[in-house]
């Protein structure tokens, strides 16, 4: 019954978070999914001349106008 009330009211699952890690963890659909890690923001910025991101650098040129 506890886990129809789980299913039933969203809110409930803020209450027990440790049904909703043993429901994540006991889910086949969830075991079956593609897993991989992308990170396309951990690409470092390429650098200016003067040394500053060149996203900095185009701010500083355009304040300076």
């Amino acid at each position: 019954m506890k886990t129809e009330t789980l299913a039933h009211n969203p809110f409930m699952l803020m209450l027990s978070p440790e049904a909703v890690l043993a429901a994540v963890e006991r889910s086949e659909k969830l075991g079956r999914l593609n897993r991989r890690l992308c990170h396309p923001l951990d690409r470092p910025q390429p650098l200016t001349p003067d040394g500053q991101p060149r996203s900095a650098a185009a701010d500083a040129a355009s304040q300076n106008d």
